[in-house]
């Protein structure tokens, strides 16, 4: 599965499985069966249970067209209103667990997911030129997600998070940072893969913004002069094996 290192608010380059176009279209298979029950529901509603057909009568066929557009019009703007409310999710996304996110690391915005909306159209319709350009695009892109410069996620792990965050500690270990609790498996999973990707190939500029933003997170004030960058995430993250049990 194919990666993006997307570089984050606090300029930490964090990287992301790419979702796989399979993921993309039983998503999009997903969502479009909400939006068929949906337009199967509101025509029954109109047409059965309120039985105002009768409105239709007389009406010349543009009139009749709207009329249906205004009834569906909730399932035309789903995808962008859902992903607005749910932070770059559809029900279907949600269920794939995959998400959109801007590629600049910032969160997406209603002009973004709009953006990706409008081009919907043209990337279904047209000889299925968006699965193209998801095939051909180096981060299986659509064309929508070019324009708006965005990519969908997954939020899946492959290897159980708890894998990630082992430290080997000794028995008489002393911990250092009692705040450390106030981290989650997560956070540290984050905190050691890109610890340890920066000590490979020494970026320093990495394990110095990590280091100051573990600090302001948990508060804390760590004389240099005691204890070098890299000795305090070193300590962080065996601190929080020692704490929560990762053994």
């Amino acid at each position: 599965m194919s990666q993006i290192a997307i570089n984050t608010s606090q300029n930490v380059n964090i990287n992301f499985n790419i979702s796989s176009i399979g993921e993309r279209i039983l998503a999009f298979i997903i969502d479009s069966a909400i939006k068929i029950a949906y337009g199967i529901f509101i025509i029954y509603l109109f047409f059965k249970i309120f039985n105002l057909g009768y409105i239709l009568n007389g009406l010349d066929d543009w009139s009749v067209g709207a009329v249906y557009i205004i009834l569906l019009f909730p399932a035309f703007i789903y995808p962008v209103v859902l992903e607005s409310l749910m932070e770059g999710q559809t029900p279907g996304k949600k269920i794939m667990k995959i998400k959109v996110v801007k590629i600049d690391g910032y969160q997406a915005s209603f002009g973004d997911y709009l953006i990706r909306w409008v081009f919907r159209t043209i990337d279904i319709s047209i000889a299925f030129i968006g699965l193209i350009s998801m095939i051909i695009s180096k981060n299986n892109q659509r064309l929508g997600d070019i324009a708006s410069g965005t990519a969908v996620i997954s939020l899946k792990n492959n290897v159980n998070i708890s894998h990630t965050i082992l430290e080997n500690i000794n028995a008489d270990y002393v911990p250092t940072f009692p705040q450390v609790i106030g981290l989650s498996d997560n956070d540290m999973r984050i905190i050691k893969d890109n610890y340890l990707k920066a000590l490979k190939i020494d970026d320093r500029q990495v394990i110095h913004k990590l280091s100051e933003k573990i600090k302001g997170i948990l508060k804390l004030e760590v004389d240099p002069t005691k204890m070098t960058e890299r000795q305090f995430i070193g300590v962080i993250i065996k601190d929080y094996n020692y704490y929560t049990g990762k053994e």
